[in-house]
């Protein structure tokens, strides 16, 4: 036996008792003839008393022993002097007096810090995640997760539902991102593809009769990585027989209420979730997932401004374009430096520049300092100052444009400006449904029509006839969760009926051969009793980024990739022995074996051609 209890169990009740510990050396203090460490595991910290004169073998190991160091202790659990209590750790009232000591294993130096932050480079964190992850905030990302992971399954227990498996190795059908291919060295020539999403899986379970599905699912996407995304992620993936997307809806809000008040009782939570159209959050907040801990809503300027003859509002407007704006509150003293600043913001959204006007001193037009006040009458600047709510020492921020750039600018303002002045409470969380997006949307580049979501979603019964007629008026039966800012989950009702996806499939230019070759199975499983259906896919580690206050989702991951999607830990991925290319049937091609000879293996892009059958 290495221990008989954990490092975070013992109390003043224990005092008396004869204890076996085990951990890791997380701090350690040498007083001569005293040395006090403070031993480590995942359950907490307890200090271990070595007396020269009462042991002095033991005492002798601990004067060799360093941080990070793996010890077994013996000893006697004893109350510490009133002098030495420590409120700050559950084990503070207690100390264990050491017998016998044993290094079960020493430790280099590490390269970082474990007993505090150190403020490394991520990557080198990234590298030595083993070391990292024995951080306290690391442990406690990881603990909440678990928490998190066993809430859903318990409550989804409850509800009915049944966890099933799915299979990582299927058929590529590109849904969206790229997938991540693995060839099949059975089938020479042939690939499977690792899920971007159980999608297709999990409609037909629904057709198999299983009403109510979840899984905590693995998924794999070949994109660019952002804060929030990695290549390969865990979503609560879920689906539903004989539902309608209000019952989808009061379902996972129900869920995510009862888990925030079981896992993180100290977050405040918005309920019932408000609900906005995909149009009102654009048209309002400039984008599909706004935040909503605080205000700054989009102001439309279009018809106060439609006479202007101000160069900037009336060729946005003649072009179909927007005049909007901000009205951001106790900024109206900003520099210019700080206003350049924001330009640059707006700039980085794809806005042309970005129009101002300061309140400092007043609201009246003489009074106002603005960057094109010069190019609006009198009667112009106090509409536009009143039409925006304009009040003593606001600064008001107004983007002029097409509609994707005004929103996109604002958008990026409204973030820039909050984070600025601290305005989202951390504790606060604004969930929210987004509903009634678009089915598709049109493709510039590529000449078509794309799924909006995913092919699989079916449209509002009322507006099936305008797939014939004006198909970007199409409104979806899809919806998201949104949570302070971010898309925590989402989801639709399906189509169920072969007909109408079929009519989907054509609508997005998928030839009637290409539509039998990828998704044959499911339309043919639509002929055999198809019960309507829907579900969502709330987001594992985004939900569990925002619950532990992180920034990235890295943060709440065991071992996650970098943004390049590379794991410098394991320096994957790797070149691979030339005979497992040979059983796989795959030859390199030599410019890319040569433009590569020279990097290392975890940056090592390859492409792989498959061999003539």
């Amino acid at each position: 036996m290495f221990r008989t209890h954990t490092c975070g169990e013992l109390r003043p009740e224990h005092a008396g008792q004869e204890v076996l510990l085990a951990g890791w050396v997380h701090r350690r203090r040498d007083h001569g003839p005293l040395i006090f460490i403070d031993l480590r595991d995942r359950y907490g910290i307890t200090q271990v008393v070595f007396d020269s004169a009462a042991a002095p073998e033991a005492h002798a190991i601990a004067s060799q022993a360093r941080s990070e160091f793996v010890l077994q202790v013996r000893g006697l659990v004893g109350k510490r002097p009133d002098e030495s209590l420590n409120p700050e750790l559950p084990t503070g009232a207690i100390e264990v007096r050491a017998s016998v000591a044993t290094v079960l294993n020493p430790s280099k130096t590490t390269p970082i810090y474990i007993s505090k932050e150190g403020g490394e480079d991520e990557m080198l964190r990234l590298k030595y995640r083993y070391l990292d992850l024995r951080r306290e905030r690391m442990q406690k990302n990881l603990i909440l997760r678990h928490r998190i992971i066993k809430f859903i399954r318990d409550f989804l227990d409850k509800e009915g539902f049944l966890e099933i498996e799915t299979p990582i190795l299927i058929k590529s059908t590109p849904e969206g991102a790229r997938d991540y291919l693995v060839p099949s060295r059975v089938h020479p020539g042939e690939f499977y593809a690792l899920p971007q999403s159980p999608q297709q899986l999990k409609q037909l379970l629904m057709v198999a009769g299983y009403d109510r599905y979840f899984q905590i699912a693995r998924c794999f996407r070949d994109e660019d990585l952002r804060a929030d995304r990695q290549p390969e992620f865990t979503q609560l993936d879920m689906e539903l027989s004989f539902v309608e997307q209000e019952d989808v809806l009061n379902l996972i809000e129900r869920l995510l209420v009862e888990l925030v008040r079981e896992v993180t009782p100290h977050k405040r939570v918005v309920a019932p979730f408000p609900r906005l159209t995909y149009a009102e959050a654009m048209d309002r907040y400039g984008s599909d997932k706004p935040d909503l801990r605080y205000g700054l809503e989009l102001v439309n300027l279009g018809d106060v401004l439609a006479s202007s003859q101000f160069a900037v509002f009336q060729s946005a407007l003649a072009a179909g374009g927007q005049v909007k704006g901000i009205r951001v509150p106790g900024l109206g003293g900003y520099s210019r430096k700080q206003l350049d600043e924001l330009a640059d913001v707006a700039r980085q959204a794809g806005a042309k520049g970005l129009l101002w006007a300061s309140l400092q001193a007043g609201t009246a037009p003489e009074q106002i300092r603005s960057s094109f006040g010069k190019q609006l009458g009198a009667d112009e600047m106090a509409a536009l100052v009143a039409r925006m709510g304009g009040q003593l020492d606001d600064l008001l921020l107004i983007v002029a444009d097409t509609p994707k750039v005004v929103a996109a600018a604002l958008d990026k303002l409204r973030r820039e400006v909050a984070a600025r002045l601290k305005l989202a409470d951390r504790d606060l969380l604004a969930f929210a449904w987004v509903i009634d997006f678009p089915l598709v949307e049109w493709n510039d580049d590529e000449g078509r029509w794309d799924a909006v979501h995913h092919p699989f979603t079916a449209p509002k019964d009322e507006d099936l006839p305008l797939m014939d007629s004006d198909p970007g008026k199409v409104r979806a039966k899809a919806y998201d969760v949104i949570l302070n800012g971010y898309e925590a989950g989402g989801g639709s009702i399906r189509i169920h009926r072969r007909e109408v996806q079929q009519k989907l499939f054509d609508l997005l230019g998928i030839s009637r051969e290409t539509a039998q070759a990828q998704f044959g199975h499911m339309l043919e499983a639509f002929e055999y009793g198809a019960p309507p259906h829907g579900g969502i896919a709330p987001g594992i580690d985004r939900l569990a980024m925002l619950l532990a206050d992180e920034s990235t989702i890295r943060e709440v991951m065991a071992f996650p990739k970098t943004q390049q999607a590379a794991d410098l830990m394991t320096d994957a991925p790797s070149p691979v022995d030339e005979r497992q290319l040979k059983e796989l049937h795959i030859r390199l091609r030599a410019e890319a074996v040569a433009a590569t000879a020279d990097k290392p293996a975890s940056h090592d892009p390859r492409e792989i051609v498959p061999k003539d059958r």
